[in-house]
């Protein structure tokens, strides 16, 4: 390829990224090529319709412009597909006319592109999730839709509906991620349409609810730390002492119990490991419940600050568990 020994042409539905050798594409240029519009369509079958060599020309087949519109609107951006209906149109036609019942009775089976499982499916959830995220639950419901009437199965979508839940709202409204739990229940229970419609009710509230993204960002930053760090040990006052050599060994001889604390909670504790200064994963963001949960956090960070383990506020050394 390099040299110009081998010419190499090729074309596939699916994006050459994901289905070509990494070599083979950095050598290559690639063209992509967009779906077709109605108007482009209706030129086709116009041409497939008067072309007396190659179309249907010197058949003297009829089909109303209207009825052209419509064949080239079915074809949904694929000029194979506008053809081929043309092709099947035209042999049940009777008198050589094209009507607009043969043409219903060709495209009821469903007239939009959707591959369950290619590029167009992933772009399309894709689509689906943004449009959670950044609150348009019209868009939201619109990619639904699209989705479903391409065949899409409603238990995939009402899973990546639990997961929108939790990674684009979260704790700023926690209520969405059980009106998602419960909207996968229903469609699992009562299948379609009825379970249908609680997912979308699902979408539409996470798409209206406030955002946060604070659980997702907490939850990678504590994974990329435990990826980084070694398997550090549990330290002595945190663990259980459930015999009696664990008591002799000191298990849990200086934990705090929260409970007997003034405001049941322990101020200045370290739950980390002895090894790790303690981290701050979970910064709530100031919108919905989770401005509450921010201005409590706050309020415990500054009882750390006045006090510190085993000094102001502790009452009791009890090993509980």
């Amino acid at each position: 390829m390099e040299d110009g020994t081998v010419t190499f042409i090729g074309a596939t539905t699916e994006n050459p990224s994901f289905e070509l050798n990494n070599a083979l594409l950095s050598r290559a240029r690639v063209y992509v090529l967009k779906s077709l519009g109605v108007e482009e369509l209706r030129r086709i079958i116009d041409n497939a319709l008067e072309d007396e060599e190659r179309g249907m020309g010197n058949h003297n087949l009829r089909c109303a412009p209207e009825l052209r519109d419509t064949l080239a609107k079915a074809a949904d951006g694929d000029a194979r597909r506008a053809l081929n209906l043309l092709e099947i149109c035209a042999d049940l036609s009777e008198q050589n006319t094209i009507t607009a019942d043969s043409i219903n009775e060709v495209v009821s089976g469903g007239i939009r592109r959707f591959d369950k499982g290619g590029e167009a499916f992933y772009d399309q959830i894709s689509a689906l999730h943004k449009s959670v995220r950044g609150s348009s639950p019209d868009a939201a419901l619109y990619w639904f839709t699209r989705m479903l009437d391409g065949g899409c199965d409603p238990l995939y979508i009402a899973r990546r509906v639990v997961r929108m839940a939790s990674e684009d709202i979260g704790n700023a409204d926690p209520r969405g991620l059980q009106l998602a739990l419960n909207a996968w229940d229903v469609q699992q229970r009562l299948g379609s349409p009825e379970g249908a419609l609680t997912i979308a009710q699902a979408i539409i509230y996470l798409a209206c609810a406030p955002k946060s993204n604070a659980v997702y960002t907490a939850f990678n930053d504590a994974m990329a730390d435990i990826r980084q760090h070694g398997s550090y040990d549990v330290p002595i006052h945190l663990r259980n002492a459930s015999t009696r050599l664990m008591k002799e060994l000191g298990y849990g001889k200086q934990y705090r119990y929260a409970h007997d604390e003034a405001e049941g909670y322990a101020a200045g504790e370290n739950y980390f490991p002895d090894e790790m200064k303690p981290r701050n994963y979970y910064r709530p963001v100031a919108r919905g419940l989770e401005s509450k949960i921010a201005e409590k956090l706050k309020h415990l960070r500054e009882l750390d600050e006045a006090g510190s383990r085993g000094t102001e506020g502790q009452s009791t050394n009890k090993t509980r568990k």
